[in-house]
């Protein structure tokens, strides 16, 4: 820890200097309330009640609304922390709000002071500031109960009752008892069962903070007219940016194009948009109609877009040059957008099982964004009455005015939820729902704390009983979460995942198999079932590393936009295909249902899931879910782009790079190494590229944070950029074939522009025309390229040193015919530069196959 006096770094120049005593409490407050007076700010009442709090060494429950200082607080305790030479971290739900929040502490703290922590980067870790996710944490304290986790600072901790994430927030507070703890949010609710038990574990006292007091009010307006003149009208008064809340993807989009029909610009600020463009990717399949919305002034903002699309409409929002963005209630957290209005579309959501009117947290959580402190005097949230009752009003206007008979009232549409004005007051006016606990156990639990290091010890079983007990479930919830656990022992133990190496009088010494790799994971549920059915598989068959991806594949969720996608194109085929039968339209529909999204080896799943099932009943309701999304991109060597194409994913290019992303990591983590070969390797090379080609924003930042002005080191933790994959002979090898297989099929689809794009042409050897003519004797001899995976194999690829850091690399070109007699010839020169700097190959011929010399 360095207290730099770099005026960069103005908390960093408090902390007391190598030799000097350590700061009392009134001296930490001294210097913290004098850092915030020459930022021209003063300490609401309740921050510095809640910083007295902490610095009097309680735990706190920092319930304030949005824009209410929380943040400030929360840097009082890493400064405390600091001052005491202890660590601290900061945690909460999403990455985006670590980075923003790792810039923002390195800014104030310095950036040798601050380290990120995430599933992809690790940075500074060392450093006595930590950000990270909860779940890292969560990982972290399972894993290492002698880590030095001084104070916890636990942002958004309403996700706490989160069905799917909440037992990541609890774990730390059964997991660290010697920590401090900070838990923040605007909509916590009663949190009394949470704070009783973590007094009770740590001995220190819990204080709670309250204020419903905000910075910049709010106002609240139940609006009967249509979207597009409420969205005026806002604009009109100066209520901008809006923020139009939908509750699906889908709308999102279809809000932004109707959208389209109305100017909120004028011709100037449409041409600072224009120009804030110019430098902006907008590469991809739907990247075209993505720039037709920001180009009009309206940006778009879900969980369905690339990141980079995302991350750019934020910095357009920061610029002030967007007044309207349309997108989903995930503003409620993690949204570095500045917001005036936001406005609901409608007052009701799928909760995951059924639609159902927002909970007061949900509202308040995303209500709460409106209003940005120190430019608004006030925020404003506005509600649309649903659709069908705005109509049937102007229909009721109409007639009263004598312009016409109104007719017959609408009805609600099918799978609407009845919400009025009386809803939105019950909303604005009432308290957050209780905080509900979601602790459980699984496969991944357990395994994490056999992992973990037993310096106290403590083996890994005994703290999972100890962390059931420990708890804030009820006592009849811990009878069965200890049952379960027992259950998951005996079935991790039946697989050989763990040995019992020791037994004793009341406990055993366990271990983990040394036969997995460090990394290795059980997160997804059915985790065992693809270790147990990994085995079964035949290596020897050609189709094996596919088979491999398949069984990964039908353990994660799925992603349904993209499989009815593909349900979509099959149905129209088949439709087709009978048609020209003359198939009868009746059994034509009866034909339709029987179809089914791709499920290679559906029996094989299916079947060794139902033994898998019979034998381990805690199964339960979970199934299997079989489906080729990965494997068919590699099968049929198509890019991300093509299959987004292929099947009109234009709008959800979001959601199917996140796949691609979670088949790449579970296959990283969750396949053992010894069922791994060379196959296998080539397609985690080629979903590494695709991550990397589609959006490398993280990449990017990974960059930006190596520049002078931060110097910290990264280091990948999941392998997305390797450091240099020259060092790693194997590696090397499969990230050179996949370069030139991608040139091998742009060359083959006669694409030569973007096959020569993929070359290092410094010299301009090479231009698009003399690529096709090079090419043109093989077309001449053979009608197309083929590009099976049996046509990819590495055994057609070959690569040999032709002295220090250069290589030279030949592909052979696979055609119908089955000669293989054409090869593509490259060079490799890497001195002075890194592969990541550019294309790697160096095209020297096109032709016969040659003697390799």
């Amino acid at each position: 820890m360095s207290a730099s006096a770099d005026t960069r770094a103005p908390l960093a120049a408090l902390l007391p200097k190598p030799g000097e005593p350590p700061l009392d409490a009134d001296e930490i407050l001294n210097r913290f309330v004098g850092y915030v007076a020459t930022n021209g700010l003063s300490l609401y009442s309740a921050q510095e009640e809640a910083i007295l709090e902490l610095l009097s060494d309680k735990h706190l429950f920092l319930k304030t609304p949005t824009g209410s200082g929380k943040s400030l607080v929360a840097m009082a305790l890493h400064f405390k922390a600091m001052a005491e030479g202890r660590v601290s971290f900061y945690t909460c739900p999403i990455k985006a709000l670590v980075n923003e929040k790792f810039f923002a502490l390195s800014k104030a703290f310095g950036p040798e002071n601050v380290g990120m922590l995430t599933g992809d980067a690790s940075i500074n870790r060392e450093a006595p500031i930590l950000c990270c996710t909860a779940e890292i944490l969560s990982n972290l304290a399972l894993r290492d109960a002698s880590a030095r986790v001084d104070a916890v600072v636990m942002d958004e901790f309403h996700y706490y009752s989160d069905k799917e994430r909440g037992v990541a927030w609890q774990i730390p507070l059964l997991a660290l008892p010697k920590t401090q703890f900070l838990l923040m949010s605007a909509t916590l609710g009663d949190t009394h069962v949470i704070e009783q038990s973590l007094e009770k574990l740590t001995g220190r006292e819990v204080a709670t903070v309250r204020s419903s007091e905000r910075p910049v009010p709010l106002d609240f307006d139940y609006r009967e007219v249509p979207l597009h003149e409420t969205i005026q009208d806002l604009i009109a008064r100066g209520k901008f940016p809006v923020y139009l809340v939908n509750f699906t993807q889908r709308a999102a989009a279809e809000q932004a194009q109707n959208l389209m029909s109305v100017d909120f610009n004028t011709k100037e600020e449409k041409e600072e948009i224009r120009q804030a463009l110019l430098d902006a990717p907008f590469d991809t399949p739907y990247g075209k109609d993505f720039q037709r919305f920001l180009r009009h002034g309206i940006g778009m903002h879900h969980a369905g877009l690339l990141p980079k699309y995302r991350l750019l409409v934020e910095k357009l929002a920061q610029q002030g040059l967007l007044k309207v963005i349309s997108g989903t209630d995930t503003l409620g957290v993690g949204v570095n957008i500045p917001i005036r209005t936001v406005l609901f579309t409608q007052l009701f959501k799928f909760n995951g099982e059924k639609l159902t009117t927002l909970s007061v947290r949900d509202f308040k959580q995303i209500a709460g964004r409106a209003g940005r402190k120190g430019f608004d005097t006030e925020g404003s949230v506005v509600a649309q009455a649903p659709e069908y009752m705005i109509e049937n009003i102007r229909q009721a206007a109409k007639e009263a005015a004598g312009k016409k008979k109104s007719p017959k009232a609408k009805p609600p549409q099918k799978g609407f939820v009845q919400y009025d004005k009386s809803t939105f007051e019950r909303l604005q006016n009432g308290l957050p729902e209780p905080l509900e606990s979601r602790f459980d156990v699984s496969h991944g639990l357990l395994l994490n704390l056999l992992q973990s290091d037993k310096t106290e010890g403590s083996g890994g079983y005994k703290r999972l009983v100890q962390l059931v007990m420990r708890s804030h479930s009820s006592d009849y919830t811990k009878k069965k979460l200890l049952k379960d656990a027992a259950m998951y022992f005996r079935t991790l133990r039946d697989a050989g995942i763990v040995k019992v190496v020791q037994w004793e009088k009341h406990s055993a010494t366990v271990e983990v198999s040394e036969d997995l790799q460090r990394d290795f994971s059980l997160n997804h549920t059915l985790s065992l079932y693809l270790h147990e059915t990994l085995e079964l598989l035949d290596p020897t068959l050609d189709t094996y590393a596919l088979d491999v991806v398949t069984l990964v594949e039908s353990i994660l969720e799925n992603p349904d936009v993209v499989l009815y996608a593909q349900l979509h194109q099959l149905k129209g085929e088949k439709i087709q295909e009978m048609k020209a039968r003359g198939v009868e339209y009746d059994d034509r529909m009866e034909e339709l249902e029987k179809l089914e999204w791709p499920k290679p080896n559906r029996e094989f799943v299916y079947g060794t899931f139902n033994a898998f099932a019979k034998k381990h009943p805690w199964v339960g309701e979970e199934n299997i879910r079989p489906k080729s999304i990965v494997r068919d991109m590699f099968e049929r060597f198509m890019s991300f782009h093509d299959y987004v194409r292929e099947y009109g994913l234009q709008r959800s290019e979001g959601v199917l790079l996140r796949y691609v992303g979670d088949v790449y990591k579970s296959l990283v983590q969750t396949v053992p190494e010894k069922f791994r070969n060379e196959d296998l390797d080539d397609i985690l090379d080629h979903l590494r590229a695709t991550l990397r080609q589609v959006d490398s924003s993280l990449l990017d930042e990974w960059e930006r944070m190596r520049n002078p002005e931060a110097p910290v080191e990264v280091k990948p933790v999941v392998d997305l950029k390797p450091k240099e994959l020259t060092e790693d002979p194997k590696a090397f090898a499969a990230r050179v074939r996949e370069e030139l297989h991608r040139l091998l099929r742009a060359l083959g689809q006669r694409r030569y522009l973007d096959a020569l794009g993929m070359l290092d042409n410094a010299l301009g050897e090479w231009t698009a025309p003399k690529l096709e003519q090079a090419m043109a004797p093989y077309f001449e001899e053979h009608k197309l390229v083929v590009l099976t995976p049996q046509a990819r194999k590495p055994a057609n690829t070959q690569l040999k040193e032709a002295g220090t850091r250069q290589w030279e690399a030949q592909q052979r070109i696979m055609d119908p015919e089955g000669h293989g007699d054409w090869v593509i010839d490259c060079e490799i020169d890497l001195r002075g530069r890194r592969m990541d700097d550019g294309p790697i190959l160096m095209l020297r011929r096109i032709g016969g196959m040659a003697a390799w010399s």
